[in-house]
């Protein structure tokens, strides 16, 4: 199938820089949980690559824009972008914003071939103002996959050629994160190229390589998955939910609608099936429409069809000819769908009957007491074991905000504690003759501690270990912080974790942070 693909380089950058205010030609990295996931242009050439730590960024460039990720503001940027599309051919694809396309064959009749097209396109888009002067680059080729590795080149691969074009690219072009277990196992197998991975046989690729290898042997030849394994689901999977009385806020909307996308993905995994292109539908109360197609590289789980909501509604309910009324309806048809475990997102396996039990429990109860009534926790990165625990809505993404893989000088060492403070609770560290206990600058501890204070009860220590001293953002006076702890066993067998803010010319003030159980 021929399609058209329009791809915006460095997207994130460009909704970052635009709420900023500053230059196209601007030094900017776009961060989430700490590290790059995307950067200008200028930035690059500064040696500022994705994946690199915020810090170690910095370091490379100096002149270096930080800026935070809003994927709700990327949605909202890349609407007139799709308007634009969608006046020359219904059914916009959406992969992410940043990423769409249309198909060619029925714009074709009307415009009188490709070229023709790609004109209107290009008129279509060309000056945009929402885009800020970003670049916005067409390709054309056979397929979806295809039309985007075309789109950024700004290529138009000829009609049956895309497998010629794709055979010269890095079997990296997969996955561009190169972290894909199949990535590294094709490179280390000599299989370097998409060409030469695409002339093994599919039979072969799929007896050594499973579903996984399958579905990237149909990409790297050039063959769209989706006539091979696609199919047009019936129309009784189409899920509907009315809003009484209609509803203005993205977020209310949102969670209104975790019902309905947990039942639209149920429905079809109780048939044997996954999504992998969703059409949403909105509907004002006086009559103003919205239609989208969101495709997915994997396939949609609940949380995926929730933020392709949050998207939608934030471009729609944002630009200045947003709808009059409130959203009174939400429609999810499912345009295409793949057999269960025919997609490489099925091999990370699924929940059985009972988590599923639990997880439509937990659901009921968010939708009756509210979205924060239901907490998990989520590992994170840091020192203290406050800064490690984060609790996040139940059904949100447990992503970790700090990452826990990454080293952290000054960590506690294991065990961890049971029991967190929140707040920590003020108590007294004292030596053998009554006197706060100190903490040198070189983390030295002239007077061991022999006696703990904590609410009324006084006791001794029996032994003790640490100081484990933490300067944290040393080179900012406003957040500086300059932190001691140590954990002490009292002769009762009771195990507590203190620590101490130091303060220059003033004794250190001791508190209880968390209790070993």
């Amino acid at each position: 199938m021929r399609m058209v693909a329009v791809w915006c380089p460095d997207w994130p950058v460009t909704t970052a820089r635009l709420d900023a205010g500053l230059a196209c030609e601007a030094l900017i990295a776009v961060v989430t949980a700490n590290h790059v996931v995307a950067c200008s242009h200028s930035a690059r050439s500064a040696g500022v690559r994705r994946g690199l730590r915020r810090r170690e960024a910095q370091a490379r460039c100096p002149e270096l824009a930080v800026l935070a990720r809003n994927e709700a503001a990327e949605a909202r940027t890349f609407e007139p972008l799709v308007a634009a599309l969608e006046s020359i051919a219904p059914g916009v694809e959406i992969t992410r914003p940043g990423l769409a396309a249309i198909g060619v064959r029925g714009p074709t009749r009307y415009f009188g071939g490709e070229t023709g097209v790609l004109h209107a396109l290009s008129r279509a888009v060309a000056g945009l103002p929402a885009l800020g002067g970003a670049d916005v680059l067409i390709g054309v080729a056979d397929g979806a996959f295809a039309a985007e590795q075309a789109a950024r080149r700004g290529l138009i691969i000829p009609a049956g050629s895309s497998s010629d074009f794709l055979a010269d690219l890095p079997v990296e072009t997969l996955d561009p994160s190169g972290a894909a277990p199949l990535i590294d196992l094709l490179r280390r197998l000599g299989l370097l190229t998409l060409g030469a991975f695409a002339a093994l046989p599919a039979r072969d690729v799929l007896a050594r390589f499973g579903p996984v290898g399958a579905w990237a042997h149909r990409q790297a030849g050039g063959r769209d998955e989706r006539p091979v394994s696609g199919r047009r689901p019936p129309a009784e999977f189409t899920v509907t939910l009315d809003l009484e009385p209609p509803v203005e806020r993205v977020d209310t909307v949102a969670f209104s609608a975790r019902g309905v996308a947990e039942q639209f993905v149920t429905d079809l995994g109780a048939h044997g099936l996954a999504c992998t292109c969703l059409e949403l539908q909105a509907l004002s109360e006086n009559g103003e429409e919205t239609v989208r197609r969101w495709r997915h590289a994997g396939v949609l789980s609940t949380l995926d069809v929730l933020d392709r909501i949050r998207w939608q509604l934030e471009g729609w309910l944002s630009r200045p000819g947003r709808p009059s009324g409130g959203v009174c309806r939400l429609r999810l048809v499912p345009i295409e769908a793949v057999p269960t475990g025919a997609h490489q997102q099925a091999l990370w396996g699924g929940s059985g009957e009972q988590d599923e039990r639990a997880h439509r429990a937990l659901a009921r109860v968010q939708t009756l007491l509210g979205h924060g009534s239901v907490l998990t926790p989520v590992l994170d990165g840091g020192r203290d074991p406050g800064q490690r625990t984060r609790l996040v809505p139940w059904g949100d993404a447990p992503a970790a905000v700090r990452s826990p893989e990454q080293p952290w000088p000054g960590q506690l060492p294991a065990p961890a504690p049971s029991v967190l403070l929140d707040p920590p609770r003020p108590a007294q560290v004292l030596d053998e003759a009554g006197r706060v206990v100190l903490v040198t600058a070189r983390g030295a501890v002239p007077h061991p501690p022999a006696r703990f204070a904590f609410g009324a009860d006084v006791v001794a220590i029996a032994a003790w270990a640490g100081p484990w001293p933490v300067d944290e953002r040393w080179w900012n006076a406003e957040s500086a912080r300059h932190v001691v702890r140590c954990q002490l066993v009292d002769v009762h067998g009771r195990a507590y974790l203190v620590s101490a803010t130091m303060v220059p010319d003033a004794p250190p003030r001791w508190q209880v942070e968390a209790i070993y159980d």
